[in-house]
């Protein structure tokens, strides 16, 4: 059995340590992977399209892809893979736009009764400035319509905040084109919560709840990033929430998606919050989180690639777990989200036991060097939170490199 996996980050490189676990004879292929995807599979060098990726498919016989990258899947991938008769995971393009175009989202929340925040959408600066000027604001998150590898979201406190933060995204363009048209949305004061699901076609199957931190600072301050750490389950996800969520959000998602015709075989994110009570919908993702999966996979009793071809066939699904609890730290070099510096030389990996993932480094001349932003995964697993966390962290003692740097208080609530 052969499979590839397409994207460059722990997730993964977790991915594929689940497979290959419960399935030791598949063989994996990564694009571009990573130093530690390189130890478990073959990376495929090159620039690569999505119609090259198709040929390498049909030429290797590829069983199954994975798509692991958001932006790819805004490429129509899936749509392609499909027409060459091309086993894939993932939405098509018309689907895909749930996570990569935000006011298509929130028009389908709105038209199917999800409940989100309340929001304005803008496609001109100079729109959206009037509003802020017509208006009595507080605090307000203004989003990027396009992609941004999760940083084009900006809190902001006041109008002078929310201006600057409209001419960061649509002026100064830092993000670039996913900036054309911004989402200027209510703040909800309250506990986020993650949910991955799998999809088969016709039912939205939840994994276990997870929190992700998405800040770069401790205590949730600092710029946003594609996530700083995780922890399985959330503790805030009791019976009561899952209730509201399956009621108020995952059935009318699923309603909508059939309804639309948007249904298809793979994983949809649910990013939520719970605010005063009540369960509201930031986004979605339509593909597993990063660094949510890395808390994940760790805890999944369930052959992972049974699953997913389960899943693909349209068949029922039933996930078993281990009732244990996980925490994940991100190891990132210092000025990550942004500026940082490549190549430092990492020590300690060889002394840390698993499950541990390479996110941004590669192996040369046996030695490990940083080659990312976010660097390594450290996952602590244990029968609760408080003893998972303390585990990661005693990992994280073992290793070093120059301008190391990582939140302190991941699994604290």
């Amino acid at each position: 059995m052969k499979i590839l996996i397409i994207g460059s980050g722990g997730r993964e490189h977790a991915i594929g340590k689940k497979l290959l676990k419960d399935n030791p004879n598949i063989h994996l292929y990564f694009y571009p992977g990573n130093g530690g995807t390189k130890l478990i599979g073959e990376n495929i060098e090159g620039d690569y399209s999505v119609l090259d990726l198709s040929f390498f498919s049909k030429k290797n016989n590829i069983d199954l892809t994975i798509v692991g990258s958001e932006f790819i899947l805004m490429k129509e991938i899936v749509d392609l893979f499909k027409f060459y008769k091309l086993n894939i995971v993932g939405p098509h393009y018309l689907a895909a736009r749930l996570e990569g175009d935000r006011i298509f989202a929130k028009s389908f929340m709105k038209k199917y009764g999800i409940r989100n925040p309340k929001y304005e959408e803008f496609d001109s600066y100079d729109k959206a400035i009037n509003f802020l000027e017509k208006n009595i604001i507080n605090s307000l998150v203004i989003k990027t319509n396009g992609l941004a590898s999760g940083k084009g979201v900006i809190l902001t406190h006041n109008k002078n905040e929310a201006k600057q933060a409209l001419k960061t995204i649509m002026i100064k363009k830092k993000f670039g084109d996913s900036g054309n048209k911004v989402i200027i949305e209510e703040f909800l004061q309250g506990n986020e919560v993650s949910i991955i699901s799998i999809f088969n076609n016709k039912e939205i199957i939840p994994f276990l709840s997870s929190k992700d931190y998405k800040k770069i600072e401790d205590n949730d301050k600092g710029l946003n990033t594609g996530g700083m750490g995780a922890i399985v389950p959330n503790p805030y996800m009791n019976d009561y929430n899952w209730i509201d969520f399956q009621k108020n959000i995952l059935e009318p998602t699923l309603e909508g998606i059939m309804s639309e015709k948007l249904n298809f075989f793979g994983f949809l994110y649910f990013g939520l919050i719970i605010s005063n009570n009540k369960i509201y919908l930031l986004e979605y993702n339509t593909r597993m989180g990063d660094p949510e999966t890395q808390s994940l996979l760790p805890l999944m009793k369930s052959n992972f690639f049974k699953l997913l071809m389960n899943a693909f066939n349209g068949e029922k699904i039933n996930i078993l777990w281990k009732n244990y609890c996980s925490c994940c730290v991100v190891l990132s070099s210092k000025g990550y989200p942004e500026k940082y510096s490549k190549g430092n030389v990492i020590k300690g990996i060889n002394l840390i036991e698993e499950p541990f993932y390479i996110a941004g480094a590669d192996k040369k001349n046996d030695k490990w060097i940083t080659s990312g932003g976010r660097v390594l995964n450290i996952i602590g697993i244990s029968s609760s939170i408080k003893e998972a966390r303390n585990i990661a962290y005693k990992k994280i003692e073992k290793i070093q490199f120059n301008d190391l740097y990582y939140r302190k208080d991941i699994g604290l609530f």
